[in-house]
């Protein structure tokens, strides 16, 4: 793979003067239509052998282009910080926006590839690491982003005269240590890894391009060059794909779903009519507040995190569970997030970015009223996401998950059910009760017709993303004791089994 990388390319310095001027100024009118295009962010990579240029490469870019609209990150060694949040937590919220290019060093391969070379992943779990990644960078690419990924590559030989060059220069010598001389000394395992990764993770939406890094001056030319090159080409389909979507508006200015008559979903199979005894609901709240209070307790002293979904429809008495919870929990181990329509800074990045921030520290409990399910939800319903949009969030969202409880999160999500009647009754009593009024809305009501499209929405949810790992609690919930018992019993229940601990009680989830 990396043979017609050594093969002694060079750019002589008349020749390089002679280019670099127009290079620049292109560079600089891709980087300025890209900022007024708003298009989807450019996400560049750079990785390769020690020597090879990757960071000389990125100062070279910031020094062509405009830097206060470009986003450099290099990657080392986790902190205590990420170490406490899934392994890309880092990666999602170092993210360019829209209309900004990211550099990135050290990134998502850098873990995975190191690993295999000190046989610390066997061959199958080398494996399963490139496939996260290929997974990230689809769910990347699928929302428009345009991903560029440079191996820099030096053969052997050439490697160690780089580091001896380095070495004996008084101004760089601090960029060879004696680990880069380990690396060198373990150089065919890691181009045995290099192209393992390489051959896996070379998507049409996401190629990497070879680059010889022994002369400066070649590689600063191909790699620029590729850039604007790619840049072009990718402003020219976020042109045509905005030009489509415009068309699709014209041609249906309704985008949003109807649905107003009944449907069969699988909540047509809960039984609404469940109910707790006045008498007894509120002592055993205060039973499975007091067990929860000891579970979290014991999952934050171990550092386990807990993640809480609450999805339902209006009125179903989401807040009135939450509270529940956050009632048995100390103030200072859990945050509860509110989810609305997304702010600028939001709409400026992946859909799944501003929940990925949100991610709590070890032993932190984070609650989502509302959460990245609106993707499939109200988006679909109300039409703000295209069809092909919200399809692929399922597999998208099932890859956060996975990652969420990979890392040893506890993750509940529940969907709180009333029926149509239990809905319309209580949105009357919110009319006609002062201090519930602010909770009613026009668009409450609006909502309303479109109940059928949301059940049939919630139905294929459940059915694409309760797993295994990240089954949905779906609670009745025409009663509120009875959801509120469910819902926090079923919390104990889930904390008990990560804990190691006997289980009080079978949770019916689905």
């Amino acid at each position: 793979m990396f043979e017609a990388a050594e093969l002694g390319r060079k750019v002589s310095k008349d020749d390089y003067k002679a280019r670099v001027p127009a290079l620049r100024g292109e560079l600089l009118e891709v980087q300025n239509a890209l900022r007024a295009a708003t298009a989807p962010p450019v996400v560049i990579v750079f990785a390769g052998v020690d020597g090879a240029g990757k960071g000389d490469i990125v100062n070279l870019l910031n020094e062509w282009m405009d830097p206060r609209w470009i986003v450099t990150r290099a990657f080392g060694e986790p902190s205590d910080e990420e170490l406490e949040r899934p392994e890309y937590w880092r990666f999602w919220r170092a993210l360019p926006p829209r209309g900004r290019i990211g550099l990135f060093l050290s990134s998502w391969y850098s873990r995975p590839v190191l690993d295999r070379v000190y046989r610390r992943l066997t061959p199958e779990a080398f494996e399963e690491r490139l496939n996260r990644v290929v997974d990230f960078e689809q769910t990347l690419a699928s929302d428009g982003a345009l991903i560029l990924k440079f191996w820099m590559h030096l053969g052997k030989t050439a490697q160690k005269k780089r580091l001896k060059t380095l070495e004996n220069d008084p101004l760089r010598r601090w960029q060879v240590d004696e680990l880069a001389w380990k690396h060198w000394r373990l150089y065919s395992r890691f181009i045995a890894a290099a192209e393992h990764a390489i051959r896996i993770t070379n998507r049409g939406n996401a190629p990497w391009m070879i680059v010889e890094g022994e002369d400066a001056r070649y590689r600063s030319l191909a790699v620029g060059e590729a850039i604007r090159d790619a840049v072009r080409g990718h402003l020219a389909d976020t042109e045509d794909a905005r030009a489509a979507a415009d068309a699709r508006t014209t041609a249906r200015p309704g985008a949003k779903r109807k649905g107003a008559g009944p449907v069969t979903s699988i909540l047509s199979s809960l039984r609404m009519d469940r109910r707790v005894d006045p008498k007894d609901a509120e002592s055993m709240i205060e039973t499975h507040q007091g067990r929860l209070n000891l579970l979290e307790r014991k999952a934050a002293a171990k550092g386990v995190s807990t993640i809480l979904v609450f999805e339902g429809w209006d009125a179903a008495g989401k807040g009135g569970a939450i509270r529940r919870v956050t009632a048995a929990l100390d103030a200072r181990d859990y945050q509860v997030i509110p989810i609305a329509a997304p702010t600028d800074e939001e709409r400026a990045h992946h859909y799944l970015w501003r929940f990925w921030r949100h991610l709590g520290r070890a032993g932190r409990v984070t609650i989502f009223d509302r959460s990245w399910y609106g993707r499939v939800l109200v988006e679909r319903v109300e039409g703000f996401a295209t069809e092909k949009e919200w399809r692929r969030a399922y597999a998208e969202i099932n890859q956060f998950e996975n990652q969420l409880v990979h890392h040893g999160i506890v993750l509940v999500k529940y969907w709180l059910h009333v029926t149509d009647e239990e809905q319309l009754r209580r949105f009357k009593e919110r009319e006609c009760t002062p201090h519930k009024q602010w909770k009613l809305t026009g668009e409450d009501w609006r909502n309303r017709e479109e109940w059928g499209a949301y059940e049939l929405a919630v139905n294929d949810m459940i059915e694409h993303t309760s797993t295994r790992d990240a089954p949905w609690t779906l609670i009745e919930a025409n009663d509120k004791s009875h959801a509120r018992i469910k819902v926090l019993a079923t919390l104990c229940d889930r904390l008990e089994r990560r804990l190691g601990l006997k289980t009080g009680r079978k949770s019916r989830s689905q």
